[in-house]
């Protein structure tokens, strides 16, 4: 985790990775944490699971699993560090007009 951002809390860094990285014209991500007390990769605190829709251009053209890794790939210091579980909705801006 860089030095500058490790005083955010996981969701702060998160979406500031996925700006940075996608420009996303909507974006919302939310703390399922609780919801997963007592199961694989729940952690004291919370900051384990999320679920996350983003709106990006930058998906224009690439397959669900390519825009998956895409995702996984900007958070993976976050996955290495204690993220476990990201769901996802991921969706160019003509797919969330038509929705």
């Amino acid at each position: 985790m860089t030095e500058h951002n490790s005083h955010l809390s996981r969701a702060s860094r998160i979406e500031t990775q996925l700006r940075a990285a996608l420009s996303p014209v909507a974006m919302s991500l939310e703390d399922e944490s609780a919801k997963h007390v007592g199961h694989a990769g729940a952690r004291p605190g919370g900051e384990t699971h999320y679920r996350l829709t983003l709106v990006s251009a930058a998906f224009d053209g690439l397959s669900r699993v390519a825009r998956q890794r895409l995702v996984y790939g900007t958070l993976r210091e976050e996955f290495d560090t204690g993220l476990h579980a990201l769901s996802l909705d991921l969706r160019t801006p003509s797919e969330a007009g038509a929705s």
